[in-house]
């Protein structure tokens, strides 16, 4: 890894980034293009119906050109490993932004529908054009919404099949806010099982404090909780931590 990879400052993109959060935070976006960006550049460069060549080609786009708050290469080794694990039929994510991280778990797990809730409707037509490219639009969906808007969201997926006991991996990637309770609408919903994962990225930064204590808290209770020690997405300067969560029910 060069030293421009490995030292995020050195990077006008991440500098770019740091200056926007406040907006992403309301838009999904960092407001200079970039997300378009990467999905014409998938479009451009990467092979068509190739889940491998487009998925290595948002990453070179991230490092090389734009940094992107997808879940990125190394902690999306961790996710692959989390979607094996639970091998599911179903899954559910939490934060599409550009369909990163929706492509590593169809890819993972090749008989499972995925599902992607992304608050923001211009990342969820990026995603879908990316997805598109992939071949994987068969696979994944996506509902724009939020879980915290009064059940609107919450009863869409209802309607794509979602009901007690048949949620199998849950990944959580969206408003470090609302991670834990965006968790507890899902456990209010009874859809997790015995055996189903979560996964939840960013939990040390930004951070999910919330989030981390009640992991904490319930171990060996309801749930069965790995924190991955690993980086914040393309450097290896900054440390962060992915919870991976069994539930025991």
């Amino acid at each position: 890894m060069t030293l421009k990879r490995r030292l995020p400052f050195l990077r006008w993109s991440v500098l770019r980034f740091a200056w926007a959060m406040p907006g992403f935070v309301k838009t999904g976006q960092l407001g200079d293009g970039r997300e378009a960006a990467v999905a014409a550049d998938v479009e451009a460069n990467a092979l068509a119906g190739d889940v491998d060549d487009v998925l290595a080609t948002m990453d070179r786009f991230a490092y090389e050109k734009s940094m992107l708050v997808n879940v990125g290469d190394e902690k999306g080794a961790l996710l692959d490993a989390a979607v094996r694990r639970a091998d599911p039929r179903r899954a559910l994510e939490l934060g599409a932004y550009c369909g990163y991280s929706a492509l590593r778990i169809a890819r993972a797990a090749p008989a499972a529908a995925v599902y992607s809730v992304e608050f923001s409707a211009a990342n969820a037509d990026i995603a879908r054009r990316i997805w598109r490219h992939a071949g994987m639009a068969d696979r994944i969906t996506c509902v724009v919404g939020t879980l915290g808007d009064g059940g609107a969201t919450l009863d869409a997926l209802a309607a794509h099949g979602f009901a007690p006991d048949n949620l199998d991996l849950l990944f959580i990637d969206h408003d470090k806010r609302a991670y834990l309770p965006d968790l507890q609408r899902i456990l209010d919903r009874g859809w997790l099982h015995p055996g189903s994962i979560v996964v939840a990225d960013n939990v040390r930064v930004p951070g999910a404090p919330k989030y981390r204590a009640y992991m904490r808290d319930e171990q060996g209770r309801s749930f069965d909780t790995v924190e991955h020690r690993t980086h914040v997405e393309y450097q290896t300067l900054l440390g962060d931590l992915v919870l991976e969560s069994e539930y025991l029910g």
